[in-house]
């Protein structure tokens, strides 16, 4: 399921500054997973983001939040319980601390880093069960040097969606740089075309956007993994086709609530 959400949050910066126009607190959009079984699409989980304010004793952030869950039938194949979250500036959406928990068929694994921006340098911390240790888990502390306008995962999912993509011609690419599992990893883009599409919410025109991971085999296929991004002010992400080493598969919107425009 980190491959699902690592494909949603594979797109550029097409600004320098962002602010944050599509979006508010309250926020919610609901997604059913497919993955491609014996060749036959199936819908195996749910995956949600959602958005809250946070207020800290210095300052007030959004919580951007991603779960994935398996549906209860599909448990005993492969349980998923998921979850992705980043406290970030509202307007700018630089991100301040992000937490990502996972369980996957029994694999555990938790990561939290805590930026610092006027040092470009995150504080990483990566924990895995473990036998071997009194506690039963392994950790591992690292702080981790990032270029300016690296972010994690899911702010840069939410990212894209500020952006002034009506601004760029078909056929434009660019690059972006996310950090995981401790690494900065570029990214490419390319704006396939604007059309329209039949979705669980009504027919919508869309951006289309073929995305590459540069130097890594995550992602398979030229143009055959896509996001397609609602036109207008909003930005929804409404459908995403991803095709990865051990199969393929896609995500649709089934609900949206709490829209800002």
């Amino acid at each position: 399921m980190k491959k699902i959400v690592l494909v949603l949050s594979l797109l550029v910066s097409i600004a320098s500054i962002a602010q944050n126009n599509a979006f508010q607190a309250g926020e919610k959009l609901v997604f059913t997973a497919a993955y491609n079984m014996s060749g036959v699409l199936t819908e195996l989980a749910e995956v949600r983001m959602e958005t809250s304010e946070v207020k800290t004793s210095k300052a007030t952030l959004m919580r951007l939040k991603c779960t994935a869950t398996t549906y209860s039938k599909w448990d005993n194949f492969f349980k998923i319980r998921d979850i992705y979250e980043s406290y970030v500036n509202p307007k700018t959406l630089t991100p301040y601390l992000y937490q990502r928990d996972i369980d996957e068929g029994g694999h555990d694994k938790f990561v939290k880093y805590t930026f610092n921006h006027k040092t470009n340098t995150v504080k990483s911390l990566i924990r895995k069960k473990s036998k071997n240790f009194p506690s039963g888990f392994w950790d591992r502390n690292n702080n981790v040097s990032i270029n300016p306008g690296t972010k994690d995962l899911v702010t840069t999912l939410y990212y894209i969606r500020t952006l002034d993509i009506h601004k760029a011609a078909i056929g434009s690419t660019d690059t972006f740089t996310v950090l995981f599992d401790n690494k900065e990893t570029k990214v490419s883009f390319k704006l396939l075309a604007k059309e329209s599409i039949q979705t669980n919410i009504g027919k919508k025109e869309c951006y289309k956007l073929a995305i590459n991971v540069i130097g890594s085999d995550v992602l398979k296929g030229n143009n055959d993994n896509l996001i397609w991004l609602t036109a207008d002010e909003n930005k929804i992400p409404v459908y995403a086709k991803f095709k990865i080493p051990v199969g393929n598969g896609e995500l649709r919107i089934k609900s949206v609530t709490g829209l800002k425009n």
